[in-house]
């Protein structure tokens, strides 16, 4: 079992930047990924970034060159630093972290951009 909290949304205008955090606890050791995924009002949960173990990352097409996943693995903490933000950004950012076969959820944050 993988808690996770977010923390670093908020409201900013196009163009400006924000950091997302998200930290786990638990079954830490167990983890061999963490990442993003997002969901705007009306449409379904989409990919965002990810960070595996061993130092790979994965960036969806619409995130590429703007946003940058990091993890601390001394504070078990996953940041997603947004930059370049667009209005089309704006969603509930949720963290999660795979385990073994089980996929944890945080509860997520919200990302607003005005335009």
């Amino acid at each position: 079992q993988v808690d996770l909290v977010e923390s670093g949304g908020g409201l900013v205008q196009a163009g400006g930047s924000l950091r997302l955090s998200c930290a786990a606890s638990g079954s830490i050791f167990s983890i061999a990924a963490m990442g993003w995924h997002r969901q705007a009002p009306g449409k379904q949960r989409e990919f965002v970034a990810n960070s595996i173990t061993d130092g790979v990352t994965r960036y969806a097409d619409a995130v590429k060159g703007r946003f940058t996943i990091s993890r601390d693995y001394d504070k078990n903490t996953v940041y997603l630093q947004m930059n370049g933000l667009k209005p089309e950004d704006t969603a509930v950012y949720y963290c999660n972290a795979l385990a073994g076969t089980s996929l944890s959820w945080g509860q997520g944050t919200q990302v607003t951009v005005s335009s």
